[in-house]
């Protein structure tokens, strides 16, 4: 089963666009032109706003998602380690009563985490920073930032999803590339998602092309992992179980994401059959749905359904008696392939810390 709005599936081309071709192509000159314009006054500092503490910013060039939260959630984790204070800045996307999706993710994986949330991220930064938290704060990480120019930066981290290589896709609206893979110049580090869904020799040609893309950038490579579940509903609230509790059962499996797909996929690993629900990026989760979903768990006889920690902090609103089975969430990590101490080298000095008078890197022996 799949909701309206669903952007990118598996199976889906990458090349396709949100409008027709033939509406599309002639626009995309227009839409090049505007972007270069607008690259270019911000290369020249034009209504570039300088913080007074780093900033380190977590993008990609492309709509829909490429694991932006889980990077963010592992910088985070990384600067807290290493003794820095940080903070979270986002747009808040389609953002309810309690915040967006994104901003509770956060909230639910660190205590005492500050998170701005706002169309006009500077200005809730310089909110932030007048408030007696805000003080403490002293490196910022910006969430979907790589567009975002007008709050200067230390470091750019860009994601690019080894699913959906930049170099195989199109510039809006012919495809759904925000910014030609030439903007790559502007990285300090690029990280390749996902990368064990795709050939060894297909991530060797992605890593060569993106070296050459972006020449001054260290290149690291991760994919996502299940480090286990936490269960809600029809059992305690955030009981946490291994990821094999959903082994062998029938499952279904609901996101509202940019790029369901390796979602999608990491489901169907873990159960014999498998329904699926695909909503539109950031849908809010009305009664309507929610009902949809319990139905559809009914219908399959599920042992669970299964969700994203973003579409999670939305249902998390209905009462457990709603569910008809428990709802699996997945605590996602990182596992890096290569390049992670390069980068959380290169993150730290950003940071501020002088590893080079002994200072270790988090997580290294």
């Amino acid at each position: 089963m799949q909701g309206g709005g669903a952007q990118q599936g598996e199976g889906e081309s990458w090349a396709r666009g949100p409008i027709p071709g033939w509406i599309a192509r002639p626009l995309v000159p227009l839409y090049r032109a505007v972007i270069t314009r607008r690259n270019r006054r911000f290369d020249a500092r034009r209504g570039v706003v300088e913080l007074d503490r780093p900033v380190i910013s977590v993008g990609n060039l492309s709509v829909g998602g490429t694991g932006k939260t889980p990077m963010v959630a592992w910088l985070v984790g990384l600067l807290r380690g290493a003794g820095r204070d940080p903070a979270v800045a986002m747009r808040g996307y389609r953002a309810g009563p309690e915040g967006s999706d994104e901003a509770l993710e956060y909230a639910a994986e660190f205590t005492d985490l500050p998170v701005v949330a706002r169309a006009d991220r500077l200005s809730g930064l310089l909110d932030l920073f007048a408030s007696e938290r805000g003080e403490r704060v002293d490196v910022v990480v910006l969430d979907d930032g790589f567009q975002h120019r007008r709050i200067a930066r230390q470091l750019d981290i860009v994601l690019v999803d080894a699913t959906r290589s930049p170099f195989d896709g199109a510039l809006l609206p012919a495809g759904w590339l925000r910014e030609p893979v030439e903007s790559l110049g502007r990285a300090g580090a690029v990280v390749i998602t996902h990368a064990g869904r795709v050939s060894g020799a297909a991530l060797t040609e992605l890593r060569e092309r993106l070296s050459r893309a972006a020449p001054g950038a260290r290149i690291a490579s991760c994919e996502h992992v299940w480090r286990g579940l936490r269960l809600h509903g029809g059992a305690g609230p955030g009981e946490e179980v291994p990821a094999s509790w959903l082994r062998g059962g029938r499952l279904v499996a609901c996101c509202a994401i940019g790029n369901p797909g390796p979602f999608l996929a990491g489901v169907r690993a873990q159960g014999a059959e498998v329904r699926e629900m695909v909503l539109r990026d950031h849908d809010p989760f009305g009664a309507e749905a929610a009902g949809r979903l319990a139905a559809l768990a009914r219908e399959h006889g599920a042992r669970g359904i299964v969700v994203t920690g973003k579409d999670w902090a939305k249902l998390a609103r209905y009462p457990a008696a709603a569910w008809p089975c428990p709802v699996a969430v997945p605590r996602l990590g990182l596992e890096f392939r290569e390049g992670r101490e390069g980068l959380e080298r290169l993150a730290l000095e950003t940071a501020g810390l002088d590893l080079g008078r002994g200072e270790s890197v988090a997580g290294e022996a």
